[in-house]
């Protein structure tokens, strides 16, 4: 295995319990990380040696009071991930003969800003107080490629995805002179829970237009996170990688 130089590194990594989290933390692990698991629910899989904590990242104080906790307990924190996400899907109206049938609701496009956007911002805004007296940390955010292209049905999701590239940008430019790197990562389609409920005809022309063939697997976008993480990247701020098996590029 390279040299990461990450071995003995705090990582708190949000939305751990499953999916790209859960892998992205494994990840982190076997560098040899101490492992922070944030997740709403608790994480049934999670090894003992991770140190599991149900934070809802849309609650500002409860972000707060988790990360006061892992700064007491592990005395610094090095990287943070900020992976936890969801989805609700819906169109922005839908009319039928004329008349409107149906709308997304505040609370779907709320509740996608406040975990999807808004968390970021509290947990970055948590953490970063930290890493700024220890004079170094990564943040890796995770935004989506539909955030780059557009996608049908996802006017709350690719808002909030877009607006974590906004705000990596800006946080690369205030934070860099800390010595902190803030990098987001934009992954394709990838195997995980949450496209049980997608039809079959739209996976498969999400395949047909990525150039690999294929979706993406959680421990594939893990690797891109130890990567950004890791000295490897160690010049590299504000930057978005795409992580989507050339999906940009097949659109």
């Amino acid at each position: 295995m390279i040299e990461t130089g990450l071995h003995g590194k705090v990582v708190i990594v949000t939305g751990a319990a499953a999916g790209i989290g859960f892998a992205t933390a494994v990840r982190f692990s076997l560098e040899g990380c101490h492992v922070v698991a944030w997740d709403v629910v608790q994480c049934q899989h999670c090894p003992p040696d991770w140190h599991g904590m149900q934070v809802d990242v849309s609650d500002s104080a409860a972000v707060d009071e988790a990360a006061k906790a892992v700064e007491k307990k592990f005395g610094h924190i090095d990287v943070l991930v900020n992976n936890a996400g969801i989805l609700r899907d819906g169109q922005l109206v839908k009319m039928r003969d004329g008349a409107l049938a149906g709308r997304m609701t505040d609370e779907d496009f709320d509740r996608v800003i406040g975990v999807n956007l808004k968390g970021v911002f509290h947990c970055t805004r948590a953490v970063a107080p930290h890493m700024i007296r220890q004079h170094s940390g990564v943040i890796l955010n995770a935004s989506s490629v539909v955030a780059l292209y557009g996608n049908f049905g996802q006017t709350n999701y690719i808002a909030s995805k877009a607006g974590v590239i906004g705000m990596t940008r800006v946080w690369a430019r205030e934070l860099g002179r800390y010595g902190i790197r803030v990098n987001a990562v934009a992954p394709g389609l990838v195997e995980t829970d949450i496209l049980k409920n997608m039809p079959e005809k739209v996976l498969e022309e999400m395949r047909r237009k990525t150039p690999l063939g294929r979706l993406g697997k959680p421990e594939e976008i893990a690797e891109a996170y130890v990567w950004l993480a890791s000295d490897a990247a160690s010049f590299i701020t504000g930057a978005v990688l795409s992580a989507d098996g050339g999906i940009v590029t097949g659109t």
